[in-house]
């Protein structure tokens, strides 16, 4: 860490003084009206929206952290951020936000405090942004911890808050990160803050479930996806194109693994390799294995990296993988001896064939137990009664039908799940939430109870179908 390694002493006086503004700020912030709050939410969107600042911070990104792909992170940037605008605006999260007359009950929003969100190298600025809009909803004040290769983009993206903070009237203390993070100081954060969401690696995770405070966070990807025998090739095949490819494959929810139909599994290959998918032979396998895990561990040189770059790394020398967009590799297995069915975080895909439904569910809950437990999976179909035999079957919190998986799961315009980068996994993952991360995962609520009349109900009324059938 530049200026030398910080002791116990000044770690947690680092994070305290920090801390201390951010409770200042956010005393200040709570007697802010919903109209008030909405153009500080509003602002904070823009600051990474606007289209020159979203070009800015993806080429920062880039830039530091070596992943990813200086387009997509201007895509993602922007989509993200207005989508995760859209559902924020109009959602009440200041005074009541509802109330049941039957039931006399009215509930009123409460802000958390300050919240510690940490993030991922992976999405420097999506992430930090997203968290911090879904924070200031609810009335927090914020504190991000990038991740040390992610800390330049983040100090330009609350460098443009700040500005958009001045416009509105509002603290700038409300969002501040750790210039120089570090463990030690992430750690200290978590424990003084009064709630954590953490997305990025399972050591992060643990630490924040240990921390001492309340904490939300998020299990590994790894998602496969399903090819049904009368699914759409041409369309499941573009829309794998365009969700594996995506950023470099950045994402935890792109197609890590692709179940195909026998009936349709030359064909489905076929259509992928009509849209730059390249079917690496059993030696290129060993080579591209021998690259991306070293001593059991997945290697940098290939997460988030080009397809060129990939190819020149594991010696694919053909031209059809020189020219290749994204690599599938053959697989039958699942666990520590076929590491190409864990997590990838790469534009490589591995390939199964299945005969039937059920025998494809056997092998995709093995393998999310391996890694991936409670994500998300995916199907292209044209049976309804199969996508819902995937989500009753499988121990996961999502299930995307016929949809570009990396794009779908934190939420997309054309479905109903909600815009984050946050993904709950349930205690599949040991995730304290199965949902997508939104603004309410941020309130505190009030419940004002006034009496009713009586609702009690009488033996017969609870135990009636009971009694009829084992007696009393």
């Amino acid at each position: 860490m530049p200026g030398g390694t910080l002791d116990e002493g000044d770690v947690v006086g680092t994070v305290a003084e920090i801390v201390g503004r951010a409770r200042e700020a956010q005393r200040t912030y709570e007697e802010f009206s919903q109209e008030q709050v909405d153009a500080v939410v509003a602002g904070a969107a823009w600051a990474a929206a606007e289209p020159e600042r979203a070009r800015l911070l993806a080429e920062v990104s880039v830039r530091d952290t070596g992943l990813g792909r200086v387009e997509d992170k201007i895509v993602k940037n922007r989509r993200k951020t207005m989508g995760t605008l859209r559902d924020l605006t109009g959602a009440p999260s200041v005074g009541v936000i509802a109330e049941d007359e039957d039931l006399g009950i009215t509930e009123y929003a409460k802000p958390m405090g300050v919240v510690a969100a940490v993030c991922p190298s992976t999405n420097p600025a999506a992430t930090p942004v997203n968290k911090t809009m879904m924070a200031l909803k609810g009335r927090n004040a914020i504190v991000l911890s990038p991740s040390p290769k992610g800390a330049s983009t983040c100090d330009l993206l609350v460098g443009y808050i700040h500005a958009q903070l001045d416009k509105v009237g509002a603290p700038r203390d409300l969002v501040q990160y750790l210039d120089r993070p570090s463990k030690a100081l992430t750690y200290e954060l978590m424990r003084q803050a009064d709630f954590v969401v953490v997305t990025g690696s399972q050591k992060n995770v643990r630490a924040a479930y240990s921390s001492g405070t309340p904490a939300i966070g998020v299990g590994l990807g790894n998602a496969p996806v399903i090819i049904d025998a009368d699914a759409d090739l041409d369309d499941a095949a573009a829309k794998i194109r365009q969700s594996k490819t995506f950023d470099y494959a950045t994402s935890c929810s792109s197609e890590n693994s692709l179940h195909i139909h026998a009936d349709v599994y030359d064909r489905t290959l076929a259509a992928l390799a009509a849209r730059g998918g390249y079917l690496l032979t059993p030696e290129e396998k060993r080579r591209l294995q021998d690259v991306m895990w070293v001593d059991g561990h997945l290697s940098g040189a290939v997460t988030a990296q080009s397809p060129e770059k990939i190819a020149a790394v594991a010696g694919l020398d053909s031209e059809e993988a020189r020219r290749a967009e994204f690599f599938l590799v053959e697989e039958d297995g699942v666990g520590p001896d076929h590491p190409f069915s864990g997590e990838k975080l790469s534009v490589v895909a591995a390939v199964y064939r299945f005969a039937s439904l059920e025998e494809g569910l056997d092998r995709i809950q093995a393998l999310l137990d391996y890694q991936g437990a409670g994500h998300s999976c995916g199907i292209h179909t044209r049976t309804e009664e199969h996508a819902r035999r995937v989500a009753e079957r499988l121990r996961v919190a999502r299930v995307l039908v016929n949809q570009a998986h990396c794009f779908g799961t934190g939420g997309s315009f054309d479905n109903g799940l909600g815009f984050t980068l946050t993904m709950g996994a349930g205690t599949w993952a040991g995730n304290s939430i199965s949902d997508n991360l939104s603004y309410r995962h941020f309130l505190n609520i009030s419940r004002l109870a006034r009496v009713i009349p009586p609702r009690e109900p009488s033996e017969d009324d609870l135990w009636g179908p009971y009694f009829e059938r084992y007696g009393r």
